[in-house]
């Protein structure tokens, strides 16, 4: 058994550490709820923008945008990686970085290149160690996301997709559940299809559907069998160009919320967990710290007994 000074010694290292990840917590907490609220207020603009750039790819105007246009064969693929710049959050990094090398290597076998496009500095580093192609990187997000940074990466794999050097654009992140889960995903940006048209989220078989909901629905319906199609003003390929590029900033910054909402819930968790299991060792180490300490007063009255016994 180790002596009182060692466990006294390790008793302050514990609760030194336990302020340091109850402090961590508190932090997250705030933080987490800055976070949920920006996300859910991107979700609406996301979601509708996804649905009208899925209208379009069924729509037949004079000018298809290289966007909607699907390749004959796909050799090459780019994929947008999204990841947290700390750690300490769980297996939040841990999964979505399985996610993308698990579908990478599925790509490789069937002989399509990779290009990696990294938001996040723990996907950076994960994918510099594994050799991937990393045609282009940011980190030092912050706390929220901003465009001007964003967009630049981004756009580098737009780049090479309109100049044909890529013929699919992925993007894998955390999307945001609730605080105790969070789900690694992957979605197709380019070329856009239709698969974005749904129902909204409140035709749901336990939710009331409404009579607009059902022709909202139908008119989907139609839609996705190129029923529609739109009159452009000034000019279809202007117009359809500003759509496709907030199509994209949506589609990408949205993630870049989802994901960051998804970091400070699981860094919030993991350090409430870290926190518990903390108090748990401590509360150990005082019982061992007692019963060494009752040991050695029990021998030093035995030792007493014993010499008086003796004299």
């Amino acid at each position: 058994m180790a002596g009182s000074k060692e466990i006294r010694t390790k008793i302050k290292s514990v609760e030194n550490t336990r302020k340091i990840t109850k402090a961590m917590e508190m932090v997250a907490a705030s933080k987490m709820r800055k976070a949920q609220e920006r996300m859910r207020h991107a979700r609406p603009y996301a979601e509708k923008i996804r649905n009208v750039a899925a209208h379009l790819s069924h729509a037949h105007p004079e000018y298809k945008h290289p966007f909607v246009v699907k390749r004959e064969e796909v050799k090459n693929i780019g994929l947008i990686v999204v990841t947290s710049d700390k750690g300490l959050c769980g297996g939040l990094n841990t999964n979505v970085l399985r996610l993308a090398i698990n579908q990478m290597k599925r790509w490789e076998s069937e002989g399509r290149g990779v290009g990696v496009t990294t938001i996040g500095n723990k996907g950076l580093g994960f994918m510099s160690r594994v050799g991937a192609n990393v045609k282009s990187q940011v980190i030092g997000l912050g706390d929220a996301p901003h465009m001007e940074k964003l967009i630049g990466p981004v756009k580098v794999m737009l780049d090479a997709y309109v100049a044909g050097e890529i013929d699919q654009v992925h993007i894998v992140y955390t999307r945001f559940i609730n605080t105790m889960k969070q789900e690694p995903v992957m979605e197709q940006m380019l070329p856009l299809t239709g698969d974005f048209l749904t129902v909204d989220s409140k035709t749901h078989a336990h939710d009331k559907v409404t009579a607009s909901d059902v022709v909202q629905s139908v008119m989907q319906m139609g839609v996705a069998q190129g029923y529609w199609d739109y009159i452009y003003e000034p000019d279809a390929a202007e117009v359809v160009h500003e759509l496709m590029v907030r199509y994209i900033e949506s589609l990408v910054y949205h993630s870049v919320a989802e994901n960051m909402a998804s970091e400070q819930s699981a860094r919030m968790v993991a350090m409430k967990s870290a926190s518990d299991n903390a108090k748990n060792v401590i509360g150990e180490l005082k019982l061992i710290y007692n019963k060494a300490r009752q040991a050695a007063i029990t021998k030093e009255i035995s030792e007493i007994v014993g010499g008086a016994a003796a004299v």
